[in-house]
C-alpha cells in the first residue's frame, strides 16, 4: 500500500496544480492497470471532513471532529498496488505526484497484512 501524504493549504491546490494531478494520476492508474498491479486507488477529501473515534479511558467512545494528529503533511489518498518486492514498489512511488518533491509531501510504502478474513468476507 501506498499512503500519499501532502500539506494542505487553506486556499487548496490552484486550477494548474489539479489539471497536473489529474494527468499525472491518470497515467499512474493507466499504467498500473496494464500491468496487472493496480488493487486499488483513492483520494480523501480533506482533513477538514475528518471525525476520529478513540476509546477513553472509561472505555467509552469519544467522536472528535478532526484528524487524528496535527501534522505538517496529512493522508490525501493511496494506491494499493501488487508489486514483487520493495524495490519495485518503490519504483511506483516515484511515480505518483505527491512523491517527496520538495516539501509537498511523501509516499509512504507499508506492506498490507496477510489477515485471516471471517468466512462471510472470504
Amino acid at each position: 500500500m501506498m499512503l500519499m501524504y501532502s500539506r494542505e493549504t487553506p486556499e487548496g491546490p490552484s486550477a494548474d496544480e489539479v489539471e497536473y494531478l489529474i494527468r499525472t494520476h491518470g497515467a499512474v492508474v493507466a499504467d498500473a492497470k496494464t500491468r496487472g498491479a493496480l488493487l486499488a486507488v483513492e483520494g480523501l477529501k480533506p482533513t477538514k471532513t475528518a471525525t476520529t473515534v478513540r476509546v477513553a479511558r472509561d472505555g467509552k467512545p469519544l467522536v472528535i471532529d478532526g484528524p487524528f494528529a496535527e501534522t505538517k503533511e496529512q493522508l490525501a489518498g493511496f494506491y494499493i498496488l501488487e508489486c514483487r518486492n520493495l524495490d519495485e514498489a518503490i519504483e511506483w512511488a516515484k511515480r505518483i505526484p505527491t512523491s517527496c518533491k520538495g516539501d509537498s509531501g511523501c509516499i509512504e510504502i507499508r506492506p498490507v497484512a496477510d489477515l485471516p478474513h471471517p468466512p462471510e468476507m472470504a
